[in-house]
């Protein structure tokens, strides 16, 4: 991802973000509403996955 991008995340998408060891990393998130909509995240990366992230 590049600074000013948009990324679109289907309905229903299991996803993670994230910053690596020696970068930042901000956003924006916005959920519209509707029905049978759910907002999925992946669960925490390890300290050993996160060390070794680029």
């Amino acid at each position: 991802m590049k600074p000013g991008d948009c990324i679109n995340i289907p309905v229903g998408v299991k996803h993670w973000h994230g910053a690596a060891p020696n970068s930042w990393f901000s956003h924006l998130a916005v959920e519209v509403p509707g029905e049978k909509v759910s907002n999925e995240w992946q669960e925490a990366v390890s300290d050993e996955l996160y060390a070794i992230l680029k």
